[in-house]
């Protein structure tokens, strides 16, 4: 991980643009007011939002799971396809 303040990134773009596509780097811009900001390859946001999403699924699942154990689960039967599609 990188940090570099604003006139660097300004100055230096394309090469953080490749330090972070190329070579998976994740680059810290500082600006005034601790208003920050994160560089990284589209390769390397989409990673992170699928693992986020896996685990909001996987606390899902457990949440479930809890609820099953405390008898909190209800039997519905199951809906008969007419295949009229």
């Amino acid at each position: 991980m990188l940090a570099v303040n604003y006139s660097t990134i300004r100055n230096h773009l394309k090469d953080y643009c490749d330090k972070a596509t190329d070579e998976q780097e994740t680059v810290i811009v500082t600006r005034k007011n601790e208003k920050n900001i994160v560089l990284m390859s589209l390769e390397q946001y989409n990673m992170m939002e699928k693992a986020i999403r896996n685990a909001e699924y996987l606390a899902k699942l457990d949440r479930s799971f809890d609820q099953l154990e405390q008898g909190k689960g209800h039997q519905h039967d199951l809906i008969e396809d007419s295949g009229n599609e």
